[in-house]
């Protein structure tokens, strides 16, 4: 626990840190409210929890929290299949508390057992939704793109919609974000976030149009950002939007804890926004130059209680988040100080300034989100998993196709599906080799276990041994092995005592451990030997058998060949 002292004495580096990560969050917190369909105030408001009450409870000392890009996708199903805002504020709760029970139950570490092609397939899919909905917005359509087959006839569609001076901001800002991290002289200018510039120069641009009377300006406030501008307290009251479960004039309405899918829509929140968080806290704790640890189940009941303060004055669901953590590093953070000042730079700002937010055009914000999207989703991550084999990549695009044309939780859950089976079915195929070699006695098959042999390699082997062809000679070598499963175990005995001999198959086992005995022990090689006897004079009768049968043929055949001759 850092101390008050220690968190004021780093002021003058915390102040700077929280000042550029406050000019990197204010674009991003109102793009990514417009993203997911809810009011842009919900953004701003997300940040200024995420900042000043995430920021004071967790031990992190510069991960940042507030809205996130990877849950947009489950915002904007969620309030068009609850029907209101206000539901979908109820679900952000009941996640909230999900949250805060996950993070007293200790299940921190949860994380840990998702598989990264999966999580990185939910994020691909997530930057491919959110470029998706934002290309009407860029291109000036008034278009809301659908799920499944539809998204592609609703992009066709935007693009006989054009409106010149739409586009013309869009391409304006695109440019500038894209040229800031490549032009030298720009990349100098760190303080200065390529977002934030984008917003400025995109804004003075419009404001020039509309100065010039040019056909090219945007004024209507269906393609502006339209913040509450607040004058007094009443005001203040005014902008905030309780959940339909708690109405200040109404009271207590229990009516949506009742509904089914309300709780399934906060259970994904709570997953997912659980998922990014985790996954956000350890890449940040490696970018901290101090490499200080953060208590990841203090960190989960930090993000519970933020999301049921967000919740309950109309906030989104919050997370920690990559981009803001990642500034927040670079610009020198010492502590936690400069997330909580980030967070009160938002709140002076939309106090005092609504007025010039109201005129950034939606164009530049959908710009950043295009931009966003395509790093959730860019090219070298499908180049990445592809590289990695079948056994990594097929689960990592089944989650992306499922997420972007059916549902995120089914996609995620699919991933993990066909994530298991290629675990199970490569571990049937990696768990051993063999080798066939021309000798001049016969074919020598060598065989190499694995380091580790478990049950679920079992099958795999015994068909293996069951096709070595008769007469073989057969080397087992397990040099390269640590463990080896007693069902494994217990099919080699059977295999090299009784099945082996049957078929004239000579078995050699080289470089077993010592605690893998595989002498019969004394309470079943009674039974073994019995069995083998069995066989073998099963098997010597068999021969008996087919030897009488033909010096019986052959004697006829002889004495149709004497008939004949005479």
């Amino acid at each position: 626990m850092i101390k008050k002292e220690q968190l004021f004495a780093n002021l003058k580096y915390d102040f700077a840190s929280g000042l550029v990560v406050f000019l990197v969050a204010l674009p991003l917190c109102l793009g990514i409210a417009m993203a997911s369909g809810a009011p842009l105030f919900a953004g701003i408001i997300t940040g200024i929890i995420g900042g000043i009450v995430v920021g004071s409870i967790s031990n992190s000392n510069i991960s940042v929290s507030g809205p996130a890009a990877g849950l947009t996708a489950i915002i904007i199903a969620a309030i068009s299949s609850l029907g209101s805002y206000e539901t979908f504020l109820t679900t952000v709760f009941i996640a909230g508390i999900i949250q805060l029970i996950l993070g007293i139950l200790k299940t921190g570490a949860v994380s840990n057992y998702f598989p990264n092609n999966v999580i990185e397939g939910m994020l691909a899919g997530i930057g491919i939704i959110i470029i998706t909905k934002q290309i009407p917005k860029a291109l000036g359509a008034d278009i809301e793109v659908g799920s499944g087959l539809a998204i592609f006839t609703d992009i066709a569609e935007s693009f006989t919609q054009i409106q010149p001076g739409v586009l013309v901001i869009t391409v304006a800002s695109l440019a500038i974000i894209l040229a800031w991290d490549k032009v030298n002289f720009l990349k100098k200018i760190k303080v200065l976030p390529s977002a934030l510039v984008a917003v400025i120069v995109g804004t003075m641009l419009n404001e020039i149009f509309i100065a010039t009377g040019n056909s090219l300006a945007v004024t209507s406030n269906n393609y502006l950002v339209t913040l509450p501008i607040i004058s007094n307290f009443n005001e203040l009251k005014e902008v905030f939007i309780q959940p339909d479960f708690l109405n200040f004039s109404n009271g207590f309405n229990y009516q949506s804890f009742l509904n089914k899918e309300v709780w399934t829509i906060a259970g994904t929140i709570a997953i997912v926004a659980s998922l990014e968080t985790l996954l956000c806290i350890e890449a940040t704790d490696r970018i901290d130059p101090q490499k200080r640890l953060t208590d990841t189940n203090l960190e989960l009941k930090a993000q519970g209680i933020g999301n049921i303060i967000s919740s309950l004055v109309g906030g989104l669901p919050m997370t920690s988040v990559v981009v803001r953590s990642s500034a927040n590093a670079n610009a020198g953070a010492k502590t936690k100080m400069s997330t909580i000042v980030h967070g009160l730079l938002l709140l002076v700002c939309v106090l005092t300034i609504p007025f010039f937010l109201n005129k950034i055009p939606l164009a530049t914000l959908a710009a950043i989100l295009l931009v966003i999207g395509f790093k959730l989703a860019r090219p070298a991550v499908f180049k990445h998993f592809f590289k990695r084999g079948k056994y990594q990549f097929t689960p990592f695009i089944v989650t992306v196709v499922t997420v972007v044309f059916q549902d995120l939780l089914i996609g995620v859950a699919l991933g993990m599906g066909v994530s298991i089976f290629s675990i199970l079915k490569g571990n049937m195929e990696r768990a051993y080799y063999f080798r066939k070699e021309e000798y001049k006695d016969g074919d020598i098959i060598h065989i190499h276990l694995a380091q580790e042999v478990s049950f679920l390699n079992k099958a795999a082997i015994l068909f293996t041994l069951d096709a070595i062809p008769n007469n073989s000679k057969v080397i087992i070598n397990a040099s390269d092995t640590v463990y080896i499963a007693h069902d494994i175990l217990d099919s080699l005995r059977e295999f090299r005592d009784i099945r082996a001999p049957l078929r004239d198959v000579e078995i050699t086992l080289i470089g077993f451990k010592d605690e893998y005995n595989l002498e019969n022990t004394d309470t079943n090689s009674k039974r073994v030997s019995i069995e083998h006897s069995l066989l073998i004079k099963h098997r010597n009768r068999m021969k008996t058998s087919d030897k009488l049968i033909e010096e019986i043929k052959s004697e006829k055949k002889k004495k149709r060949a004497k008939s004949t001759t005479l």
